[in-house]
């Protein structure tokens, strides 16, 4: 269940000792003989309750069935050896376990695995009173498995607890691996997916990349490895408590997260804020799927690396309110973004449009000093403004508006009519 144990589960001294009775060698020696001989009906009697209590039992498939008798039978053998040498403090090990696949962890759970144990246990209790010659060597039996049904229950611990451990390891590499990937853009179709379907990503509409930086380790001997793992796990908690499917990885000073399904980015990053470093943490735009989660995570990292020119910039902030910042930085499709979301639907406007922000801005916002150097009413001015904003989202009358503005007029006429910036 099913990986075998380096060690015994019970290392501590007073955990380990064998059963304490006044059985003779001899005594002990035949009782052993009568277990040894029962061991096969034992278990066969087992499997059988099992068959007719444990539904879970009774709906697997037949190799894992086998599987499942084996470890049975391995374990009334352990407890025959177990018996067989009272004095030895070696306590019974997960090793009763590994007669059977690890990969049989994910088909029969914890809880599962006690009901097998108890089962098992019973059995051969019921049996030991045919088993055993006398009131003597009874009691002896009797109480070496009241011990060692406690030993089992630690050695399933155990191998659950290293089962759960490895698991979690793989995932944490897996799902790295899947957020290089779209970091990157580099995205196989099929390979993105069914990687991401294996790290329990369900997500079927919308998702954003959200960048910031990694926070420092509250305890300077964590190695990167701890720290790297210690950061993922407060991600998903976060993420569970606000009910959000996410992708978390760690690139050195860099925290990237992939939200999926999320209706309001803004609010979904917010219920994240708290796990990422200090600094900027910027939202990428929001895609259809994880085959194009690069253009959002493009988006945010060349955010992130503007991010400084705006001191006063929220947190977190959208990638689209840094176009301005982004753009001054050299990224050709922020610029390619002003041009065409703000500058093109002025210009298709009209003219009278564009000269009108335009005198707006270069007379520090002041609309009586725009109609007169328009030769126009200030009503007039006031009028084309309100059709600014309705055409690209931006109030002039806004400081942080008027400056998207102004780099997109810039860009624009840098651009000419009609090309392709």
């Amino acid at each position: 269940m099913w990986t075998q144990a380096s060690h015994s589960v019970s290392e501590n001294e007073e955990m380990t000792t064998g059963p304490t009775d006044d059985l003779t060698p001899a005594q002990r020696a035949a009782a052993v003989r009568r277990l040894e001989k029962a061991i096969g009906s034992l278990a066969g009697v087992a499997i059988q309750r099992m068959e007719e209590r444990l539904a879970w039992y009774r709906a697997m498939p037949p190799d894992n069935r086998s599987w499942i008798g084996l470890v049975v039978q391995a374990g009334i053998a352990a407890f025959v050896e177990w018996f067989r040498n009272p004095q030895d403090r070696t306590a019974i090990s997960a090793d009763v376990f590994g007669t059977a696949p690890r990969e049989l962890t994910r088909s029969v759970t914890l809880r599962q695995t006690v009901e097998l144990v108890r089962t098992t246990i019973e059995v051969v209790e019921e049996g030991i009173g045919q088993i055993a010659q006398g009131p003597a060597e009874q009691a002896a039996l009797r109480e070496g498995m009241l011990r060692y049904s406690r030993e089992i229950a630690f050695a399933a611990a155990q191998v659950y607890a290293q089962a759960a451990e490895l698991r979690g390891a793989w995932d944490a590499r897996l799902e790295a691996l899947v957020v290089d990937e779209l970091m990157r853009g580099d995205v196989l179709d099929d390979t993105v997916r069914s990687r991401a379907a294996a790290l329990g990503w369900d997500s079927a509409s919308g998702l954003v990349v959200v960048v910031g930086a990694t926070p420092k380790p509250l305890d300077n001997r964590d190695n990167v490895r701890q720290h790297t793992a210690l950061v993922a796990d407060a991600v998903h908690r976060a993420a569970r408590r606000a009910r959000l499917t996410v992708l978390t990885g760690v690139q050195s000073d860099r925290l990237v997260v992939i939200i999926g399904g999320a209706e309001d980015p803004l609010t979904a990053t917010r219920a994240l804020a708290n796990e990422f470093g200090p600094g900027p943490l910027v939202i990428g735009p929001v895609v259809e799927d994880l085959l194009s989660a690069g253009i959002s995570a493009q988006a945010a990292l060349s955010a992130l690396r503007a991010a400084g020119a705006w001191p006063d910039a929220p947190r977190p902030v959208l990638a689209a309110e840094l176009l301005p910042e982004r753009a001054l930085a050299g990224d050709e499709a922020a610029k390619a973004q002003l041009v065409s979301e703000v500058y093109r639907p002025l210009e298709s406007a009209g003219a009278a449009l564009l000269e009108t922000v335009s005198a707006y801005l270069e007379q520090a916002a002041s609309l009586e000093s725009a109609a007169r150097m328009l030769f126009v009413h200030p009503n007039t001015v006031r009028y084309r403004l309100k059709r600014v904003s309705d055409l690209t989202g931006l109030n002039p009358a806004q400081p942080r508006a008027a400056f998207t503005l102004h780099m997109a007029l810039a860009l624009g006429r840098l651009a000419g009519p009609g090309t392709g910036l």
